[in-house]
């Protein structure tokens, strides 16, 4: 038996990693900012859930729902750092406090968590902690701007976070899902003022998104579950067959700029 904690567990991917390991039998401290939406599993499994409120941009908040869970079940041994929404619009759209908003959920609010769980996870010697990406964590791509800045930032705190923790036992994995059915792009999702110019990169994004079929989010949850009994975890894990020759791209791409720029660059020695 697994004790895991679930932020944004709701909806989506939070819901279904909630549901699997539930399922098998695991106890879920599962967070929602309504937990009227976690009563169905509750019942279902009583004892087995505590759900929890919670808006992850409130860090003395995460701190006590933190401390409610391990009271509840004595230790954590999944962290799943799930909380996010999606901000489309340029760059040049976004309003300060919508970029700031992004910030706060899906790097800040992360943030809290990871800092909220680590000293439980460090005293145990042991623990995973699963920072929720996105292949817009390892790209970049227009109409997300600020929602790549914020998975940017949560890839480069976690990457920095798993050497720090390596030695003391506990593990870090971020997990870096393609295009799957949750409500990020639905009705969680905020959306800029539009300005006409962009309106050809826009459209060009929609008839690309309407070429994709957003797999089922239930899809990833045995992943999920057998990612958090692997003995040796990766530091990244795709989810589904999509990110992979996205990934592949960019990066051979970036490869040979710099390659082809080398001579520039070591002028400056």
């Amino acid at each position: 038996m697994k004790t895991w904690f679930i932020t944004g567990a709701s909806r989506g991917f939070g819901r279904a990693w909630t549901e699997a390991a539930l399922a098998r039998g695991d106890r879920v401290a599962a967070t929602a900012r309504d937990p009227e939406t976690l009563k169905k599993p509750a019942e279902s499994y009583p004892g087995m859930l505590v759900p929890l409120t919670l808006d992850v941009t409130d860090r003395a908040a995460v701190f006590a729902a933190v401390d409610e869970a391990v009271s509840a079940f004595g230790r954590l041994d999944v962290v799943v750092n799930n909380a996010g929404y999606g901000l489309f619009g340029m760059v040049e759209e976004t309003t300060e406090a919508q970029a700031r908003a992004q910030m706060e959920v899906n790097f800040f609010g992360a943030l809290w968590v990871t800092q909220a769980v680590v000293p439980i996870l460090r005293a145990q010697g042991a623990g995973r902690l699963l920072q929720v990406s996105s292949i817009g964590g390892v790209g970049a791509f227009p109409t997300l701007g600020i929602y790549n800045a914020s998975k940017w930032a949560l890839e480069g705190m976690s990457e920095a976070l798993a050497a720090e923790l390596g030695p003391l036992g506990p593990a870090v994995t971020i997990v870096e899902p393609g295009p799957f059915g949750t409500d990020w792009s639905g009705a969680s999702a905020v959306h800029t003022t539009p300005i006409d110019a962009y309106e050809p990169i826009r459209e060009a994004r929609r008839a690309g998104a309407v070429a994709r079929t957003p797999a089922d989010p239930a899809l990833t949850a045995p992943v999920i579950l057998q990612l958090a009994d692997t003995a040796d975890p990766p530091l990244r894990l795709f989810l589904g067959p999509y990110p992979y020759p996205v990934a592949e791209s960019l990066y051979a791409a970036r490869l040979a700029t710099w390659h082809d720029w080398r001579w520039l660059a070591e002028q400056a020695a």
